[in-house]
């Protein structure tokens, strides 16, 4: 197994909570020694601005962090796809969603940090009990391109009586566009005709996600 370099790199001074430094140090540390990983941790965090900036790196460019190389890019890219399945076995052990928390936190984890559009479906049984996530539309940093009938095959094809949809802004503005609001009524109108329920559309950025249904937008 290839191992992090352990050369120092970087601005030890300018030095993230002695938290988010020690938790990446410690998953860097397999493969190097303790000072060296609290150096690249440092560096890293220094480099991206924060554990958020250091989230929303794509493998290439945190293989390219001072200090760091693919091994150390594989390792963090790792511990972000558990901490998203973990949300999202969560939300399949088989009890009704009675409150948006867990699909909020879900949400945020899978489509907040994204440096694209994505467009996520939550499909739910009778009892709102979820039986798949899947993102379904990928785009670009202003839009991605939704269509209704796939939404409608794919929640066919699950048995799923009730969904919910979200997507990111990639500007990190939640505020739903006029886009949005056309595209949600869409949705709605072709999912009721099979009588599927879309149950809300949430829209994620920074901060909390703006729900479409509490707007009265649905």
């Amino acid at each position: 197994m290839e191992a992090c370099r352990t050369e120092p790199t970087g601005d030890e001074a300018r030095i993230a909570p002695a938290a988010d430094l020690q938790l990446l140090a410690d998953l860097l540390g397999a493969g190097v020694g303790r000072e060296q990983a609290r150096a690249l941790a440092a560096s890293a965090l220094s480099a991206a601005g924060g554990v958020r900036g250091l989230g929303a790196l794509a493998e290439p460019a945190l293989a390219a962090l001072p200090g760091w190389n693919p091994a150390c890019a594989r390792a963090l890219v790792a511990a972000r796809e558990l901490v998203r399945r973990q949300l999202e076995e969560g939300l399949r052990r088989g009890r009704p969603l009675t409150s948006p928390a867990d699909t909020l936190a879900y949400l945020k984890a899978a489509l907040r940090d994204r440096r694209r559009e994505v467009f996520s479906c939550l499909f739910l049984d009778t009892r709102h009990r979820v039986i798949a996530c899947e993102e379904l539309f990928k785009g670009s940093i202003d839009g991605a391109c939704v269509y209704p009938r796939v939404v409608a095959e794919k929640a066919l094809l699950l048995g799923a009586a009730a969904v919910i949809v979200a997507h990111n802004h990639p500007s990190g503005v939640s505020e739903p566009s006029l886009a949005d609001q056309a595209i949600t009524r869409r949705l709605r109108d072709a999912l009721a005709l099979l009588e599927i329920r879309l149950l809300d559309h949430f829209v994620v950025g920074d901060g909390e996600p703006v729900s479409m249904a509490a707007r009265g937008m649905l």
